[in-house]
């Protein structure tokens, strides 16, 4: 009977030190996870980010524009002061595209952001633009 006890004793053992590998794992797993989200959103973020600012100053650009009858190369030179504020590479002062009537002030741009994922390179498409019509 001494020797069962002990054979009880000795799987009951091996089998918390299976389970304490099994966390260790779970703990690895979880970590390397969570660095690889947060590593991504360092990559990713930023070129989302300075977009919405982008869309949001054409938006604002496109409203006054009308108001303050600014001409073509008025909204171009303030939108690539923009862009140059925002940090976004490979914009040229001509990729931006605008057209101003009596009634219509219209922005627009196309531009990529390449992003290195370090074992992937990809390149992000972004479109912002604007129109405002007068209301009179």
């Amino acid at each position: 009977m001494h020797f069962a006890g002990t054979h009880k004793r000795n799987s009951v053992t091996q089998r918390r030190s299976s389970q304490r590998g099994e966390g260790k794992f779970r703990a690895i797993v979880f970590t390397f996870v969570i660095v690889v989200g947060v590593f991504l959103a360092f990559k990713l973020v930023p070129p989302y980010a300075a977009e919405y600012q982008l869309q949001d100053k054409m938006q604002e650009m496109a409203r006054f524009g009308i108001v303050n009858h600014y001409s073509e190369e008025q909204i171009r030179d303030n939108m690539f002061k923009v862009v140059q504020d925002l940090d976004i590479q490979g914009v040229k002062r001509e990729d931006i595209k605008v057209a101003v009537t009596q009634s219509l002030v219209k922005v627009s741009l196309d531009y990529t952001v390449p992003v290195d994922l370090l074992v992937y390179n990809t390149e992000l498409h972004f479109s912002p633009s604007s129109e405002n019509k007068s209301i009179m």
